[in-house]
């Protein structure tokens, strides 16, 4: 198609996650709002809504409260708020009289298929971006072109045009380094879509110390009654998360503000002081409850919950029967061979770099000293002047704007600024369009 006759988006979403779920709420408000309509669409990989399918454990409860949810700390007023889903749901009373400010994640994921139903048709899922390309007009990027792979099949291509672009595709998984899944060896990330393929086995082993590494214990220990459990970390036990009220306010939206206008080095101060709170840490409630297991198995003179702690996997080899996994405990050397029906790794995550996704624009992005994208306050790359286009990034933020603007408890605020920024952009040049023509 001419580049004349393709029609151009105000805002192409890449990833429709709670992040750009929020945004494309944020945006349905400000036009009911204001009366400015911002065209957008949304492209998601997956083939229907989907938020960490594979940890939806049985029991498992939301980290933050139900009032952090899409839209309450932006707009109280939302029809799309936690406790409009509970009132269409018929269940509002109920959860009231549960008194708690912790859905079940189960519940919670409910919540978001609920919100991004109304949202069907800005949406095209299983549409994966593989390219975005800059569109220079007399030396200045005035479009981007984002190609996208429709449903799975590479030799269906389309092109969706934009003048701004907003990156939300989430995190990825990590394995250590070496490390191979398999169908023996799996990301916790994976785990639900894996277990259906484990038939009673007699081991499982679960390597990390953070909350999902807990949760993967619990799990597989209460659901494998017959199986040893063996939680392997090179902690002397797991750390709880601080989740004190003071320590609480790194995730106030007015943390944003005061960390990206900090210096440098206290911004890496603030960073070390408040790991507790989210990196490598785990509820307190569960860390008793798995404690209190296996103390009961000794008492009973069972022990199926094995806690190899100060303990790292040095080797694994997996075949058609088992993983063998080696493993060393550190204050002595000693190792020990371990045979296994199954190895999750429950090693965490990391944002995926938005630079693979932007390719040649990303040629155009400034960067900081140290190598990081430099970000704007509102969330947009910053770029030389021939980029004309707005580059917006939810997630892969922490070094620019702090822990907290990545992550749950700000999605709604965000989602707004996202808005705001781009409703102004969008009126600045349609203004100097106008005046130019004038």
């Amino acid at each position: 198609m001419p580049p004349s006759d393709m029609h151009v988006h105000d805002l192409v979403g890449i990833g429709f996650g709670p992040s750009n779920l929020a945004l494309a709420i944020a945006l349905r408000e400000h036009r009911e709002r204001t009366g400015q309509t911002v065209d957008a669409v949304f492209l998601e990989r997956q083939p229907a809504f989907g938020w960490h399918r594979g940890m939806l454990i049985e029991g498992t409860t939301m980290q933050v409260s139900f009032l952090k949810d899409l839209v309450t700390m932006r707009n109280p007023a939302s029809g799309f708020g936690f406790l409009s889903y509970l009132h269409e749901r018929g269940r509002l009373v109920d959860f009231i009289n549960h008194k708690t400010l912790f859905p079940s994640r189960a519940e919670f994921h409910d919540y978001l298929e609920w919100a991004a139903s109304a949202f069907a048709d800005q949406v095209e899922y299983g549409s994966e971006v593989v390219a975005v390309t800059p569109v220079v007009v007399d030396g200045a990027v005035e479009h981007l072109d984002v190609l996208v792979r429709q449903g799975g099949s590479s030799d269906e291509l389309t092109t969706r045009r934009t003048r701004n672009l907003v990156i939300a595709v989430g995190l990825e998984p990590v394995l250590p380094d070496g490390a191979v899944a398999g169908e023996r060896i799996w990301h916790s990330a994976e785990l639900l879509d894996r277990v259906s393929s484990l038939r009673d086995p007699r081991r499982l082993l679960v390597v990390g110390a953070g909350q999902s590494a807990a949760e993967v214990t619990d799990y597989l220990h209460r659901t494998y009654t017959d199986a040893e459990v063996c939680a392997v970390f090179a902690k002397y036990g797991y750390t709880p998360a601080d989740d004190s009220s003071f320590a609480n306010r790194i995730f106030d939206p007015d943390a944003v503000d005061h960390f990206f206008t900090a210096p440098e080095e206290v911004k890496r101060t603030l960073m070390d002081y408040h790991r507790s709170t989210n990196y490598s840490v785990v509820d307190l409630d569960l860390i008793d409850e798995l404690y209190r297991r296996y103390y009961q198995e000794k008492v009973h003179g069972r022990q199926r919950l094995r806690i190899m702690n100060t303990s790292r996997v040095v080797d694994v080899r997996a075949d058609a029967a088992a993983v063998h996994a080696t493993v060393e405990f550190l204050p002595t050397g000693e190792r020990t061979v371990l045979e296994a029906d199954a190895l999750v790794y429950a090693t965490g995550y990391r944002p995926c770099d938005p630079l693979t996704l932007l390719g040649e624009a990303g040629e155009y992005c400034l960067r900081r000293p140290e190598g990081g994208l430099r970000v704007e306050r509102d969330y947009r790359i910053a770029t030389t002047p021939p980029m004309r286009c707005g580059l917006y990034l939810q997630g892969a933020t922490e070094h620019t704007h702090g822990i907290g603007s990545t992550l749950l408890s700000n999605t709604a605020i965000r989602a707004g600024e996202i808005t705001e920024s781009v409703a102004e952009r969008l009126q600045a040049a349609r203004s100097d369009s106008y005046a130019m023509q004038s």
